[in-house]
């Protein structure tokens, strides 16, 4: 997965608490296996009508935020069922980092196996993210993920925590199978050692 070191874009506000899995990616939509194409379905439910036209007073079908790379949003983001399309959704659609005052954990954790960054603060600092995020276009926020800092459109800066293994596999693209093949030496070692010494396992 890409690696995910320093990100600005613009940031879209969503306040909203308890959005949950099936908001960002309805059930219709989970019938594929690969990651990429969903993004045009992010949020379907709120971003199109019934005959798929765009509602145009929901965020991301606002001219500002079609390209957001930040999404600040209430408690409990991502609730619900635990599908992994959830997060593929977003990423697709081109949303790097979700900053919130609570996760649902399942959500959470998939975040960071798919490249993600989903940033846990108290509301207070969620709430004025929110109104620097309602600029529109001038909604312009860079994440330091090595400095766990955020600096808003004025120059203010909020840090942040974030477990130091999840930073490390992030910031350098690490998911479950590219720490496994970090051990590829160490496995075809065994491999080899198990082969000689037990040779009808490999019957």
């Amino acid at each position: 997965m890409d690696k995910f070191t320093t990100l600005t874009g613009v940031a879209a506000p969503l306040p909203m608490i308890n959005v949950d899995t099936d908001m960002i990616i309805p059930k219709q939509f989970l019938k594929t296996i690969k990651r990429s194409g969903l993004g045009k379905n992010l949020f379907d439910e709120m971003r199109f009508d019934d005959n798929g036209n765009e509602i145009p007073d929901f965020v991301l079908n606002k001219p500002a935020y079609r390209n957001a790379k930040i999404l600040v949003s209430g408690d409990n983001f991502g609730c619900g069922s635990s599908r992994e399309h959830a997060p593929w959704s977003l990423l697709d659609f081109g949303i790097r980092c979700i900053i919130a005052p609570s996760f649902a954990d399942i959500f959470y954790n998939n975040c960071f196996k798919n490249g993600i960054l989903p940033i846990r603060l108290p509301a207070e600092d969620v709430a004025k993210l929110m109104e620097d995020a309602e600029r529109g276009s001038n909604a312009t926020v860079t994440i330091d993920l090595e400095k766990q800092e955020i600096y808003g459109p004025d120059g203010g800066c909020i840090t942040f925590d974030v477990e130091p293994f999840r930073k490390h596999c992030l910031l350098n693209g690490l998911d479950d199978i590219g720490l496994t093949l970090q051990k590829a030496d160490a496995i075809k070692t065994f491999e080899a050692q198990r082969a000689a010494s037990q040779p009808w396992l490999a019957l």
